[in-house]
């Protein structure tokens, strides 16, 4: 057995569970001897009790009891950044001021690392201090083939407040994608619930959500309720279509899943829409052949908030991707053609 121990969170450590921060550092101790632990107190941060889903953030201490053998603690060093991720990483900051920093971020760049994933916007964080002592942490997620505005705080008070209002809904988020078929009605809104489907691979790879009728949420374990705006922007005939949406809950591909489950998925889309499913116009299919990309069509257009220093509102706005710009320039579609916010605007 080891002695006690007082572990530093590291820079780039910061705002994660505890548990999940436990395991990288000690992976021979189990999840349920860390919940144990902290319900017996053996474990603190900065000298107070704590549970297993407390965040962490960079700077704090964290008592560790002694540990069975073989549970050593991982020295945790920070990657090196190359000069090519360095630049891209600061080519896509589209916002910034002392409280917060906001990114297009690349469609296929993790927000944060997972299985497999070693490069991702919280690890290269580092390179966007622009001066300040700590590098910026995540308030909010987009899936990895998602681009579009993307948040940050710079200060854990920033952090703080910008989280809880991502809670509490009070942040609006307006995502473009381009969907196969035209959705009707032309505007309205997606009610199923969402439920987790465990995938096939040897760690569960490859999940996926399935929709659950509204009524029958209660009823199914693990499902919860998901809601989602939409309204048709733009369509060529009955093949494809440019839509505005906007999730009201914020649930894992819950904007991929709901459009597949109404029979209009996002194009690009292999895991919800079929990778090898083409559209040859009836509606269905997420690929449209010819010059049009195979990634992913999904875009965070913008971003409302109130400032978490002045109060002020904030209004973000991202240009759409390369792959998803050269798709739009083919379609003869344009920004300009649309309002900002189609759901502040009378009805189609």
């Amino acid at each position: 057995m080891s002695g006690v121990q007082t572990v530093e969170v590291g820079a780039d450590e910061g705002d994660q569970r505890l548990d999940r921060w436990f395991r990288k550092r000690f992976p021979h101790v189990p999840q349920g001897r860390i919940e144990k632990m902290c319900r017996k107190g053996e474990i603190r941060v900065d000298g107070g009790r704590v549970k297993s889903a407390t965040r962490v953030e960079a700077g704090q201490s964290v008592r560790v009891p002694p540990l069975p053998d073989g549970a050593a603690p991982v020295v945790h060093r920070a990657p090196k950044i190359s000069d090519a991720d360095t630049e891209m990483m600061r080519r896509a900051v589209i916002y910034r001021d002392d409280h917060i920093i906001a990114l297009n971020k690349p469609a296929g760049l993790p927000s944060q690392g997972g299985s497999g994933q070693s490069r991702h916007v919280d690890g290269l964080a580092e390179v966007l201090r622009f001066g300040l002592e700590d590098k910026p942490r995540l308030v909010h997620r987009l899936d990895k083939d998602t681009s579009g505005v993307l948040l940050m705080a710079r200060t854990r008070v920033s952090a703080k407040a910008l989280t809880d209002a991502f809670r509490a809904r009070e942040t609006r988020k307006i995502y473009w994608a381009a969907v196969a078929g035209t959705p009707l009605p032309k505007m309205g809104t997606i009610k199923y619930g969402l439920v987790k489907v465990p995938g096939h691979g040897r760690g569960g790879e490859n999940e996926k959500m399935r929709a659950v009728m509204p009524d029958e949420v209660r009823d199914v374990e693990g499902a919860k309720r998901a809601e989602t705006d939409y309204a048709v922007l733009s369509n060529l005939g009955g093949r494809v279509s440019w839509c505005a949406l906007v999730p009201i809950t914020g649930r894992t591909h819950q904007l991929r899943a709901h459009m597949a489950e109404i029979g209009h998925p996002i194009i690009g889309d292999g895991k919800y829409g079929g990778s090898g499913q083409e559209n040859l116009g009836d509606g269905w299919g997420a690929q449209l052949g010819g010059e049009i990309s195979r990634k992913l069509h999904l875009h965070a257009r913008s971003l409302s908030f109130k400032h978490p220093f002045s109060g002020a509102m904030v209004n973000l706005v991202a240009p759409l991707s390369e792959h998803m710009a050269k798709t739009w320039d083919t379609l003869g579609w344009h920004a300009s053609d649309v309002p900002a916010d189609p759901f502040a605007e009378e009805p189609f």
